[in-house]
């Protein structure tokens, strides 16, 4: 009886929707990247977002399709109305662009390096080289201290913005591949992975220029100029290069006149019927 009684106040009670209770928010990304939108993401409470954290291409930021395997991890720590702000927390290579770099007869090495930035932020670096053959451990150890010694001393001089466009454009990890020569010739070394370990002063300034709207309206108007100009010159051409008078073809006097062949008279005259010959006899 008990048990009857707590299914017929189970059926009575109302289930609420809890979508309909969540709103949208737009997420924008970090100063260092103009503050667009990368996404949307839904809460019943502003409060709920701080901590969520995201991943976004270098493709889906500058438009650039060969930076398509780099990702970008940023961090909500702020709310305002339906916008919320991001920090930048690091960023990965993608699974697939890392099993494509290791071949068979080629040693990888992995090494992890934390660095502190000039305007304070420090940062674990996870970077991964490649050898066109087969090295020895003595070699990788040499390898691993060349390039700690190269990444604490390039971070002093350059800020996080710096760092990351350095990252981004390829620069950092040719810079590191020239300080390994002495060791021993590397082919390549990629960023594989770094971590925003402790915020430092400030924000980091924009790393993609921005087009000036007057630049971008003069350009506009240009190509609305020039597009008008080649419309009207084609139509010009056209009129030109068909005229009224050269549609008539004139034959000349001296042209050869054409003769019909006697086969031709013989047939016509086999093929009239016998009573149009017998009338004319």
């Amino acid at each position: 009886m008990a048990a009857q009684k707590r299914s017929k106040g189970n059926a009575g009670r109302k289930v609420k929707d809890k979508w309909k209770a969540k709103e949208w928010y737009n997420v924008h990304a970090p100063k260092m990247f103009n503050e667009m939108v990368i996404g949307e993401t839904p809460a019943a409470d502003p409060e709920l977002l701080l901590g969520r954290t995201t991943e976004v291409t270098v493709q889906d930021l500058t438009g650039d399709f060969s930076k398509m395997h780099i990702k970008f991890k940023f961090k909500i720590t702020g709310v305002d109305g339906h916008e919320a702000k991001t920090s930048f927390i690091g960023h990965d290579l993608t699974s697939d662009y890392v099993r494509r770099l290791t071949r068979r007869k080629k040693t990888k090495t992995d090494h992890v390096v934390d660095v502190l930035t000039f305007d304070h932020y420090t940062l674990r670096i996870k970077t991964m080289s490649i050898a066109e053959r087969r090295i020895q451990s003595s070699q990788e150890i040499g390898m691993r201290q060349a390039i700690g010694v190269a990444l604490n001393e390039m971070a002093k001089n350059m800020t996080l913005s710096d760092f990351v466009k350095a990252i981004i454009s390829g620069d950092l990890g040719k810079d590191i591949a020239k300080a390994c020569r002495v060791v021993i010739p590397i082919k390549r070394i990629e960023i594989r992975k770094t971590e925003v370990l402790k915020v430092g002063d400030g924000e980091p300034e924009s790393i993609i220029e921005e087009v000036p709207v007057q630049e971008a309206v003069e350009e506009t108007e240009e190509t609305v100029e020039v597009s008008e100009e080649v419309s009207v010159e084609e139509t010009v051409d056209v009129s030109e290069e068909v005229p009224a008078e050269e549609t008539v073809e004139e034959v000349p006097k001296d042209a050869p006149v054409k003769k019909t062949s006697k086969r031709t008279k013989k047939v016509s005259e086999e093929e009239v019927p016998e009573e149009k010959a017998s009338e004319e006899e």
